[in-house]
C-alpha cells in the first residue's frame, strides 16, 4: 500500500456535484414506484443465448420486479390474454404499474429495462407514452424494424419506420419481444376484450383482414388514445435458433 498523508473529505463523490447526482436520479427515476411484472409465452424451451441475456437484466433496486411469468403451449394472442387475466384478477398484482413482455426469442441489453422506464416517462423527449419497445428487428437479410407506422401520417398505417438511434420513435405499432406497458391500460373498462388477439378474417362490407396479435392490439389502444414509442438506445437482438444467428 502507497504511503500518504490522509485528508479527511466525508463528502463523498455524489454530494461533490449534488446537482449532477439528483438529475440522474430524476432522469433514472428509481425513487418513484418501478413496480413490474414480467410475463412470456413460450412453446416450452427457450434457447441458452435467450436465458443468458435475460439473466443479466438489470432490474431496478429496492423495486418489485416479478417473473418472468410464462404461459406455455397456447397461441401466442391467447396466451397473453391469459397472463393479463391472471394479473388483473389478483388485487396485489394489479396493483403494480407496469407490465413488460418478453418473448423466447429475444435478447434485450443489460440496461434495457431501466432505459424503458426512462423513455416510458417522457425522460429522454419530453413526452409520456403507454408502451416502449426496445428495437429488434424481424429475422432475415431482409429484415425490418419493428418500428410500425409513424403517428403523424395519415391515413393510419404500419409501415415500417426508420427509427431513431439515439432517441424515442412515436410509432402506431411494435412487437412485443421486449415493451414496458403501463398496468392501466388493462385496468380500463373502455379497452375490449380479448385486446391480443390475432385476426384472419373476412368481414361482410368492409373485405379481408388481418393482423398479428400485437398491431391489433395497438391499433385498438390507439382509437382509446393511448401512445406508443419506439426507443432505439434499446437495441434488442433477435435470435434465430435453427440458424444461430442473432438478427
Amino acid at each position: 500500500m502507497e504511503a500518504k498523508i490522509i485528508v479527511p473529505n466525508f463528502e463523498g463523490s455524489h454530494n461533490k456535484d449534488l446537482l449532477a447526482s439528483a438529475a440522474r436520479l430524476t432522469r433514472g427515476g428509481t425513487y418513484q414506484d418501478l413496480s413490474t411484472i414480467i410475463i412470456c409465452p413460450t412453446r416450452g424451451v427457450i434457447p441458452a443465448t435467450v436465458v443468458q441475456s435475460w439473466m443479466g437484466l438489470m432490474r431496478p433496486m429496492n423495486q418489485k420486479v416479478v417473473g418472468p411469468i410464462f404461459i406455455q403451449g397456447m397461441e401466442v394472442g391467447a396466451a397473453y390474454e391469459a397472463a393479463i387475466d391472471m394479473i388483473t384478477a389478483q388485487p396485489e398484482l394489479a396493483s403494480y404499474k407496469y407490465v413488460m413482455t418478453i418473448e423466447e426469442d429475444n435478447c434485450p441489453p443489460p440496461d434495457g429495462l431501466m432505459k424503458l422506464y426512462e423513455s416510458i416517462e417522457g425522460k429522454i423527449d419530453g413526452a409520456k407514452y403507454d408502451c416502449v419497445g426496445g428495437l429488434y428487428w424481424t429475422k432475415g437479410e431482409h429484415g425490418q424494424p419493428m418500428c410500425y407506422g409513424d403517428p403523424n401520417v395519415m391515413p393510419r398505417n404500419f409501415i415500417p419506420q426508420i427509427p431513431n438511434p439515439e432517441g424515442v420513435t412515436p410509432a402506431n405499432g411494435l412487437g412485443m419481444g421486449f415493451n414496458l406497458w403501463r398496468m392501466s391500460i388493462f385496468l380500463d373498462g373502455r379497452v375490449q376484450r380479448p385486446l391480443f388477439r390475432t385476426v384472419q378474417e373476412v368481414v361482410p362490407g368492409v373485405g379481408a383482414r388481418a393482423y398479428t396479435q400485437d398491431l391489433w392490439a395497438f391499433e385498438q389502444l390507439a382509437g382509446w388514445g393511448y401512445k406508443f414509442a419506439c426507443d432505439g438506445r434499446v437495441r434488442v437482438g433477435h435470435w434465430d435458433q435453427q440458424n444461430q444467428i442473432m438478427w
